[in-house]
C-alpha cells in the first residue's frame, strides 16, 4: 500500500515523513522516538505511519507480464 500524502483525519502532510521513518525502523530503531524525532505529534498521523504496510515490491511483481 502507498503511504498517503496527507493524513485521512487532519490533513497534515504525512507522506514526506514515511522514507525515514521506514528507514530508521528497518535499522532497529523504536517507533516512538523515530515519530517523535519527526515531530508527528498528532496521534491520527502516527497511526497512519505505524499501521502502514508497504507492499510495494509485491505489486510492482505483477505490473510487468
Amino acid at each position: 500500500m502507498l503511504i498517503p500524502i496527507r493524513c485521512f483525519a487532519c490533513g497534515s502532510v504525512i507522506s514526506a515523513k514515511w522514507e525515514e521513518y521506514k528507514k530508521r525502523i528497518d535499522a532497529g530503531e523504536d517507533p516512538k522516538k523515530v515519530l517523535d524525532d519527526l515531530k508527528v505529534k498528532r496521534y491520527c498521523c502516527r497511526s497512519m505511519l505505524i499501521s502502514n504496510i508497504d507492499l510495494m515490491k509485491d505489486i510492482a511483481t505483477f505490473g510487468s507480464q
